[in-house]
């Protein structure tokens, strides 16, 4: 057999050359699909890649990154407060785009980081992503001065504006997860006005969430207890609501209940809704006879769901629960699938009953599907 021998190319003054003159705007658009590790290490590849990084407008130091040099500690030669504060005597220019991952490990404060997001409220960012798998962080009052905003991911952080703060006017996209709002209730709600998707998830404190925000579109609650669910759908443009509690509610504290029936009446642009059974039960089963009269009043529901296409509700087998499924198919012309799942545990003859009496429910979509499905594990 033939051998034949393969030498180690290097690169070639060509090959530089190329890398030298790709555009502007390419060199940046491969910036930023690069690990931030990455990323700095293209200053090697020739003069004019060399810190091209400091001058980024989208910057991510995520999980990954974090996690890594979180192992070198938080204030050793590499630790992670050495290298973020690098970052920014580094860094030039605004910044779009920034993403953070506050790693678990010891700090004496989070000083270095209430600095942080002072730079960032001096540079225009527009959006922001900080999650933090250390202890609860309290939000600088800088972060509230970002007019910029138009998107707002935060994790388990304090969320307590100042006084004087009148809303984020620019943020269409609001995420906040494992947030604490405090225990003093906002009496004035704060303006959102371009906000069109608000997902809560796991917050505490819920009910002094005061907005006010007209063209929401989405709303996703979970394991929000203390959610003031009628105020958070005062939005003629909701289209799209999840609401899952996960866990079954023992008590709404401080909170109107809200009648499922006066919840879809709220929402005349309803195109999907997603509702489990640990929300649906304290509303229902609270008083089956009383919800059984009301769910069969001729005027229950006195408009139609006409935009209405999806829907999905898991539930016990309760007869409220039924009755709202048949209110929901006979008031829906535009329904192409309805999802029904049991909440727990379920005894096969009964969810075989169950479909069965839903199957035969008049609708008024003569598209619509009913799909069962298996509870989520």
């Amino acid at each position: 057999m033939k051998m034949e021998n393969h030498k180690r190319r290097f690169p070639t003054c060509a090959d530089e050359d190329r890398i030298n003159n790709l555009s502007e705007h390419l060199i940046d658009s491969i910036l930023e699909r690069l690990p931030f590790q990455d990323v700095v290490r293209t200053s090697i590849l020739s003069k004019k890649w060399r810190y091209r990084w400091t001058r980024m407008r989208v910057l991510v130091l995520d999980k990954q990154f974090c996690q890594k040099i979180a192992k070198n500690g938080a204030y050793g030669r590499n630790g992670f407060i050495r290298i973020i504060n690098q970052v920014l005597i580094l860094h030039k220019g605004p910044i779009s785009k920034f993403s953070l991952h506050i790693p678990k490990m010891y700090l004496y404060s989070f000083e270095e980081i209430d600095e942080l997001m002072l730079c960032l409220s001096k540079n225009s960012v527009r959006e922001l992503v900080l999650t933090n798998s250390n202890r609860r962080y309290e939000l600088p009052s800088y972060v509230f001065s970002c007019i910029e905003l138009r998107k707002l991911e935060l994790e388990n952080c304090i969320f307590k504006p100042p006084l004087e703060f009148k809303g984020f006017f620019n943020v269409v996209n609001l995420f906040l997860k494992d947030i604490d709002f405090g225990a003093n209730s906002w009496e004035t709600p704060f303006s959102l006005p371009h906000l069109k998707r608000l997902c809560l998830h796991t917050c505490t404190n819920v009910y002094n969430f005061n907005i006010k925000a007209k063209k929401l579109k989405t709303l996703i609650v979970i394991t929000c207890p203390q959610a003031n669910v009628l105020r958070l759908l005062d939005s003629p443009c909701l289209t799209v609501i999840a609401l899952s509690f996960q866990k079954p509610i023992k008590d709404f504290v401080r909170v109107e209940r809200v009648n499922l029936t006066i919840l879809l009446s709220k929402l005349p642009k309803i195109e999907q809704f997603y509702i489990d059974g640990h929300f649906s039960k304290p509303q229902l089963h609270d008083d089956v006879g009383a919800s059984s009269n009301h769910l069969e009043a001729p005027g229950c529901l006195d408009q139609t769901l006409k935009r209405l296409q999806l829907a999905d509700i898991s539930l016990e087998g309760s007869r409220p629960e039924l009755l709202f499924i048949k209110l929901v198919l006979a008031h829906s012309p535009s329904l192409k699938k309805f999802f029904i799942r049991p909440s727990g545990p379920h005894d096969a003859q009964k969810w075989f009953n169950i479909a069965k009496d839903t199957m035969q429910f008049p609708r008024a979509s003569p598209n619509a599907e009913t799909v069962y499905l298996n509870p989520k594990p």
